[in-house]
């Protein structure tokens, strides 16, 4: 195991992932909202940023990409179909090709839905996989602008990965998305014992994220959908709780 993750929360309920791959000596960002507190953060422990890498075009998940690589000359990895709306773009990656970030290889997933060139980074070796705003823990994101239908072949690509990987997501979103898979299934002694658990970390500043895909197939509404038709009802429904 070659990879060193730590989260920055950033904005009001977003998550930053500092990558380190202890092989090489790179060190990445994903998803990087704002500049001030992850260069903050690189200054006290790496000093360097080797890489910026883009889920989706969003300005939550951007915001930090243009100080970031001017000051430190990053280079910007993001989907090829998302380069007119992601400035400065260096490394352009499509669905299913492999991203060499030192000894760690992630491969690129496309997961539209949220957003048209929605993508996430995978790695089997290192058992995680970063989300962006398709999957949070016990919840999806919003269908922007893609298909219901999109989304949930999405989910079920991400469900088909081993269940021990872990899921680093876009946003703190845990509680509400517990509350709403719970107002399904009140008596779901899993869910139950899952929100106090996380009501409690988050109080003591311990992040829901990572989550892992076995917790999610056991509680994640978005995941239990048989059918788009059913996923379509929980998003639609999720969408005013």
């Amino acid at each position: 195991m070659s990879l060193k993750i730590d989260i920055v929360r950033c904005l009001s309920d977003n998550y930053a992932y500092i990558i380190y791959d202890t092989y090489s000596k790179n060190v990445g960002v994903v998803d990087p909202s704002e500049f001030d507190k992850i260069n903050t953060f690189l200054e006290k422990k790496y000093n360097k940023l080797d890489f910026i890498i883009n889920t989706h075009h969003h300005a939550d998940h951007i915001g930090g990409n243009s100080e970031l690589k001017k000051k430190f000359n990053s280079k910007i990895v993001a989907y090829s179909g998302d380069t007119y709306r992601i400035n400065d773009v260096d490394i352009k990656v499509n669905n299913n090709e492999i991203f060499h970030f030192g000894k760690t290889k992630f491969k690129v997933l496309k997961i539209p839905g949220h957003t048209s060139g929605h993508i996430s980074f995978y790695s089997s070796e290192e058992k995680v996989i970063f989300t962006g705003d398709t999957l949070f823990s016990f919840g999806c994101g919003r269908i922007f602008e893609g298909s219901y239908l999109e989304m949930f072949n999405s989910l079920k690509k991400i469900k088909s990965l081993p269940k021990d990987t872990k899921i680093y997501f876009g946003h703190e979103y845990t509680v509400n998305n517990i509350n709403f898979c719970l107002s399904f299934d009140q008596k779901n002694i899993f869910l139950n014992k899952k929100l106090e658990e996380i009501k409690s970390n988050l109080k003591n500043n311990i992040f829901s994220t990572p989550s892992i895909l076995e917790d999610e197939l056991k509680g994640n509404l978005f995941l239990k959908a048989n059918n788009p038709a059913e996923f379509k009802k929980y998003r639609e429904l999720k969408d005013s709780f």
